[in-house]
């Protein structure tokens, strides 16, 4: 990562911080991934070489970055979506700033909706990072649309327990995967689904 793109990251950590600072609506905030927990998911998606990738919320991009960053040393794409169009604008815009536009799609959607639409297998590594009422409802498709041997992310395991605890409860149920908290930023669930050889050999 380039100084350029390291000091855009920098000023959209501490802009990030201040709005949510004075903003006591939930929803209203960026709630942007702590910079621990950045690096940790571009590590993964060069560790694993992932080149389909996808984000369920972008926000104003600060995570979107550190992805397309790792993306694109991979020759992968991203797609990230999120609900709010105008969020996804700003994402836009931070994206061109930081000169890592090319390899990632923005999509103003619902997360649902684009896990619904995903075929089969289609994702080398998903983030969650939405809603966290609706993580248990996404769990079905989740584990559909990952590749076998992929990885799915989510953030906030540890800040905000209670909230994905149906759907620890779920990934903890399911024998198909494996799963691990990484103890850095808010907390960081990760989930390998197994690949195709180990749950035929296991039957």
């Amino acid at each position: 990562m380039n100084r350029q793109l390291t000091a855009l990251l920098d000023e959209l950590r501490r802009e990030g911080v201040e709005h949510d600072e004075g903003t006591a609506e939930r929803t209203e905030r960026l709630r942007n991934v702590e910079p621990d927990t950045a690096r940790v998911l571009a590590l993964l998606v060069r560790a694993t070489a992932a080149r389909r990738v996808l984000e369920l919320g972008t926000s104003n991009g600060y995570s979107t970055i550190w992805l397309a960053d790792a993306v694109r040393s991979v020759g992968g794409r991203l797609l990230s979506v999120d609900v709010d169009a105008e969020r996804s604008a700003v994402a836009a815009q931070n994206l061109e700033r930081g000169a890592v536009r090319e390899p990632v799609e923005l999509r103003v959607e619902d997360a649902a909706m684009t896990l619904r639409t995903s075929p089969e297998s289609a994702w080398d590594m998903i983030f969650l990072d939405a809603e966290r009422s609706a993580y248990a409802g996404y769990w079905p498709d989740l584990l559909r649309v990952l590749r076998p041997g992929g990885l799915l992310a989510v953030d906030n395991v540890l800040s905000h327990a209670a909230e994905v605890g149906e759907l620890r409860a779920l990934v903890s149920a399911e024998e198909r995967v494996s799963d691990a908290v990484v103890p850095t930023g808010a907390g960081l669930l990760l989930v390998v689904r197994e690949p195709t050889e180990r749950i035929l050999s296991q039957r």
